[in-house]
Formats: C-alpha cells, sequence, structure tokens
C-alpha cells in the first residue's frame, strides 16, 4: 500500500480531532485524519449525544406518567403511558447516525482525507494504521494526538454480565427493574435519574460524602431533594466490594455490609485517558500524572507533536477539545494562537441541570479576592412559574473592589441554555453594572442573571 504523506496528521476523530481538522483543511493544510470507530468520538456516538437523547426522552415519558390518573395543576389527564424502549434507542441511534454522516461530509467538504483503522506509531513523524486492506504507513511534519478517554474500570467489578459502563446503558433494550450505580458523579446522576423516570428502581453509592462532590452543596442540594422524589435511594460514604450473587456487596458508611440487589450494576467513577495502543512508548512525551503534558498552544514535550482533549487532563469536555482542536490547526496554519479562556463552562445535565462558569465564592475567596455574591431564586422568577419548574436559582461572584465577575453558577430547569452567556460574560470581562444595565427579555429564565447582578449591587428589583 502506497505510503501517504502530509503536513497534519490527526489521530482521533472525536469532538477535538474532527474540528482540528476540518479547520486545517479550511486552511489550506494537507490534513489526513485517522479514527478506528466513528467519526464523532464518545461525544457524539457514546457519550453526549446519545445521553442526553435518553435524558430527554425520560423526561418525556416522567411527564406525561405525572399526568395519568392524577390531577394536573394544568388540568391534563390521561391513560398510563407505555414505554417502547428498544424504540427510543433507534431514535437516539439514529440522531447519532445523522450527526455522524455530518461530520464525515464536513471533513471531505475541507477535503481531509479520512483514513479508518487504527493508528500505531512507529515514531513521532510516522504511524502505522491497521485498515480492513492492510497496513497503511502515513508520515507528517506534524502529528495532533486525539486520542480522547474511556470509562475507568474497577478491578473488582470487571465489566461484562450485569456489570456495565455508560456505554451499555445507552444502548439496553428494557429497563431494568432494579439498577444500581456506582459512582454519584455527573455521569451516573445524568443516567440514573434517565432510568428513574423510565421506570427503574434505582440506588446511587457515592465513596464521597456528597453526591457530585465537584459542586459546592448550595448547588447540589436542589438536585438531591429531586432524586429523593424521584424514589432514588442515594448512599454516600459508601463503598462498593464487589458482586454476590446477583448483588452488588458494599459497605455503608457505619461500616456495616449490605447486599443491593441488582439486574444491572452501572459503573460511572470517572473516565481515564486512551493511552493504550496506539504506541505511546514509542514516543518520548512527558506526563502530567496520567495525561500527557501541554503548553499553551497544546504542544507536547516532542517538537511536531500536539495533543488536545481529555488525554491533556481536566476538564475532560467536548468543548474544550473542540477549542483546542481549532487552535492547534490555526497554529500549524501559521497564525499566532495562544490557549487565552478566561473559564471553561460546564453543565450537569441532571435534574435541575447545573451550570458552572468561572469561579466559585469559596474558589474566588481561595485565591485572595473579596467578594460580592448575588443570588436569584427561580421561585421569584415569572417564566419559571408558568413552567412548573420553581427550584434553583442564579448565582454571581465578582470583585468586592471593581465588581468585574469572576463567576457565574446555576441550578434549575434548563439552564443549560444560560451557559454561553454565563461564558461569555466572563470572557468580555463584564462587571456586574453591565449585566445589571442590559435588557433581559421577559418573561425569561434569563432575568434571574440580570437579577443576580442587581442583587449583587444591592438593588434587586424582584426580591
Amino acid at each position: 500500500m502506497k505510503e501517504i504523506v502530509c503536513k497534519l496528521l490527526v489521530i482521533g476523530a472525536g469532538p477535538g480531532g474532527y474540528i482540528c481538522a476540518i479547520r486545517a483543511g479550511q486552511l489550506g493544510v494537507d490534513t489526513v485524519i485517522v479514527e478506528a470507530v466513528k467519526a464523532g468520538g464518545t461525544c457524539l456516538n457514546i457519550g453526549c449525544i446519545p445521553s442526553k437523547a435518553l435524558i430527554h426522552a425520560a423526561e418525556e415519558f416522567e411527564k406525561v406518567s405525572h399526568f395519568a390518573g392524577t390531577k394536573s395543576p394544568l388540568g391534563i389527564s390521561l391513560e398510563a403511558p407505555k414505554l417502547d424502549l428498544a424504540k427510543t434507542i433507534s431514535w437516539k441511534d439514529g440522531i447519532v447516525s445523522r450527526l455522524n454522516s455530518g461530520v464525515l461530509a464536513l471533513l471531505r467538504k475541507a477535503r481531509v482525507k479520512i483514513v479508518h483503522g487504527r493508528a500505531k506509531f512507529r515514531d513521532g513523524k510516522t504511524v502505522e494504521v491497521e485498515t480492513e486492506t492492510g497496513v497503511q504507513v502515513i508520515r507528517a511534519e506534524t502529528i495532533v494526538i486525539a486520542t480522547g478517554s474511556e470509562p475507568v474500570e474497577l478491578p473488582f467489578l470487571p465489566f461484562g454480565g450485569p456489570v456495565i459502563s455508560s456505554t451499555e446503558a445507552l444502548s439496553l433494550k428494557t429497563v431494568p427493574q432494579k439498577l444500581v450505580v456506582v459512582g454519584g458523579g455527573y455521569i451516573g446522576l445524568e443516567l440514573g435519574t434517565a432510568f428513574a423516570k423510565l421506570g427503574s428502581k434505582v440506588t446511587v453509592v457515592e465513596a464521597t460524602s456528597q453526591i457530585l462532590p465537584q459542586y459546592d452543596a448550595e448547588l447540589v442540594k436542589p438536585v438531591a431533594k429531586r432524586l429523593a422524589d424521584l424514589g432514588i435511594r442515594v448512599l454516600t460514604g459508601a463503598k462498593a466490594k464487589g458482586l454476590s450473587g446477583n448483588a452488588l456487596l458494599i459497605e455503608t458508611a457505619e461500616g456495616a455490609e449490605e447486599q443491593l440487589a441488582a439486574e444491572k450494576i452501572l459503573v460511572t467513577v470517572g473516565r481515564k485517558p486512551r493511552t493504550e495502543g496506539w504506541g505511546l512508548d514509542e514516543l518520548d512525551l512527558d506526563r502530567t500524572g496520567k495525561f500527557l503534558r501541554i503548553d499553551d498552544r497544546c504542544r507536547t514535550s516532542m517538537r511536531g507533536v500536539h495533543a488536545i482533549g481529555d488525554i491533556t487532563g481536566e476538564p475532560m469536555l467536548a468543548h474544550r477539545a473542540m477549542a483546542q482542536g481549532e487552535m492547534v490547526a490555526e497554529i500549524v496554519a501559521g497564525k499566532k494562537r495562544t490557549w487565552d479562556k478566561r473559564c471553561i463552562p460546564a453543565v450537569c445535565f441532571t435534574d435541575p441541570e447545573i451550570v458552572t462558569a468561572g469561579l466559585s465564592p469559596d474558589e474566588a475567596r481561595a485565591q485572595g479576592y473579596e467578594v460580592r455574591v448575588g443570588q436569584f431564586p427561580f421561585n421569584a422568577n415569572g417564566r419559571a412559574m408558568t413552567m412548573l419548574s420553581e427550584e434553583g436559582f442564579v448565582r454571581i461572584v465578582a470583585r468586592a473592589d471593581s465588581n468585574l465577575v469572576l463567576g457565574i453558577q446555576a441550578v434549575g430547569s434548563g439552564v443549560s441554555e444560560l451557559s454561553s452567556a454565563f461564558a461569555l460574560a466572563i470572557e468580555m470581562g463584564a462587571r456586574l453594572e453591565d449585566i445589571a444595565a442590559t435588557i433581559h427579555a421577559h418573561p425569561t429564565r434569563s432575568e434571574g442573571f440580570q437579577e443576580a447582578a442587581l442583587k449583587a449591587l444591592g438593588h434587586a428589583l424582584h426580591i
């Protein structure tokens, strides 16, 4: 098979990789991208997109189930609904397929050569790709590693049989009667909540003292209340020990052993960078813990080798990888770019949703800032009232001396759609006065953003 020579080789067609390749192609860079499975990576195929589809289906089913046999405040009543999960999964797969085809089309439009197969490094300029027709050798001036991440497997709960990862959870054909979720982080709670709404009896086992330990307690409180309302049992300070027949053996916070009967055990204890199987040992790359070390241009310790996305560390978010990929493509094309982001918004798609951008009050104080904090509850927001979703709030953290906004957080129904406004305010260097003086459309949830700024300034109008 003839050797391919190119200026840029991207290994991995996940969000970071395909964005990098598309932008490089747009800029006239001779680009090749290698993907072992499907374009779109974890996010599009077995992560962000399919999980949000399942979450939406679960929300719709729970909504109509609530109307069955009860008196709705909206005056709506209907017969008990039925669920065909196989059909739901088929719908989800259709969305994934459409987006997957769209990514491939965009790559072709940008004149990117796509090689399907598993890449393995020979050296810092050369890879071998095992394709269906044989081994393809590719040489490149610059290589971008975008191999992503994969679920962490517990040695005493290996995947297989009743023990599943998020990948298998998103392809179940029937709703498990009893589901135990090991790990109370965002993945475990997003999927656990969805299956509870679909009819599973769900138990969450979290080793730390709080679910969603990466968020402050004030943001987590409305989520914990909703989990209880859905009948989800949450065991914090509890440790999974292994299988015991058809049950999960755990040690409770009090030190007692308990067996949790389960049809499926969903393990969501984190993700790890995908560093095996592509010849990393052939490269002399510095590490930061288990991740590849990069600088503010995503350069590794080897000349001509860049790395982006989950393999480079936290936060392991698709939109961070995308931004890195775009930047690297422009650097390869000769443009002057560095990583100068003030914040990377993060969204937890629980019920209610959580959004964070920038610093929390405690994080700001830990960095030495004196802060003003403004918080506005959605139970004083007209739009939230009209949608029966008054839980949660918007919170703004600003410097006390200049009113410069340092961070914005929110918890509530649909607040994920406010994330771009939060990030934009921080990126643009907004002050409390800027947000307070911006006219926000009425009635919308976004008014809570304005009201939080007014509260921090000391003259809230609606509370």
